[in-house]
């Protein structure tokens, strides 16, 4: 009998706990949603060749 009592126990503890968890992380949710985020940073231009800088770089101009 007190081995069904413990795993109820054990059983409900786990309950409330995933419970609570899931309220912070619903109330985290609406904070974040809450705030608004700045503008992203422009991206730089593209190169009209469409290669990368990386790309004119060689052993040479070490």
């Amino acid at each position: 009998m007190e081995t069904l009592v413990l795993i109820a126990a054990i059983i409900l503890a786990t309950g409330v706990g995933v419970r609570l968890i899931h309220l912070l992380n619903a109330q985290h949710d609406a904070r974040i949603a809450a705030y608004h985020y700045s503008d992203p940073l422009p991206r730089p231009p593209v190169r009209p060749d469409g290669t990368s800088r990386r790309a004119h770089h060689t052993d040479a101009d070490r």
